[in-house]
C-alpha cells in the first residue's frame, strides 16, 4: 500500500508535527511499509485464536488478606508538619 505525500503532510499537521520537506519521501516510505505489515497481519486467520490479556500465561500474584490491628497513629503523625488533637492540621482553603 502506497501513501501519498499529501496524506503524510496532513497526518503530520493533525499531530502537530513539523516535518521537513526533505524527510517527507523517507517518512512516506516508512509509513507505507508499516501499513503493509499491518495488512499482512490482517490476512491471518484468527478465528480459532483465544484472546489473551498477557503474552505469558501466569496467575495474578495475590497476598493473603490479613487484617492487622496495629497502633501506628503516632508513627504516621510524627512526619506531619502540623498536628492538632491527634489529626493532620491543614491550612483552611475555603472561607
Amino acid at each position: 500500500m502506497s501513501i501519498p505525500i499529501e496524506t503524510v503532510r496532513h497526518v503530520a499537521a493533525l499531530a502537530r508535527l513539523h516535518v521537513d520537506e526533505a524527510t517527507l519521501p523517507a517518512l512516506t516510505e516508512q509509513l507505507s511499509n508499516i501499513l503493509n505489515l499491518v495488512n499482512q497481519l490482517n490476512e491471518l486467520d484468527t478465528q480459532d485464536v483465544v484472546p489473551m490479556s498477557h503474552a505469558v500465561d501466569m496467575p495474578t500474584p495475590e497476598r493473603p488478606d490479613i487484617v492487622v490491628n496495629t497502633q501506628r497513629k503516632e508513627a504516621l503523625l510524627a512526619n506531619a508538619p502540623d498536628v492538632a488533637q491527634g489529626h493532620f492540621q491543614v491550612p483552611k482553603i475555603i472561607e
